[in-house]
């Protein structure tokens, strides 16, 4: 899977975690972008360092996905962790 395709699982992958946690946090669709892409690459790296599953080539796998998603939920919870889960109102 080229970094074109990363960047788009990535993409889903954060509006999938958004979704399944929602909240107010800052950066809109940017920042979900980049926590999902950020999540892929992290749920990927534990998913063949710990787990021992190689990361697929493929776009539509579904052991990819999940390690995706969870990745974009981990760097969600460890975010309003550190930052709280809303942001000020004006």
């Amino acid at each position: 899977m080229s970094i074109v395709g990363w960047i788009i699982l990535g993409l889903i992958a954060g509006v999938i975690a958004k979704i399944l946690l929602p909240g107010r946090d800052p950066g809109g669709l940017v920042g979900t972008t980049l926590t999902g892409i950020v999540g892929a690459f992290l749920g990927g790296w534990i998913s063949s360092k710990f787990l021992d599953r190689p990361i697929s080539k493929d776009f539509f796998d579904a052991g990819t996905w999940v390690a995706a998603i969870g990745g974009s939920l981990v760097l969600l919870i460890i975010y309003r962790l550190f930052f709280g889960n809303s942001r000020e109102r004006r």
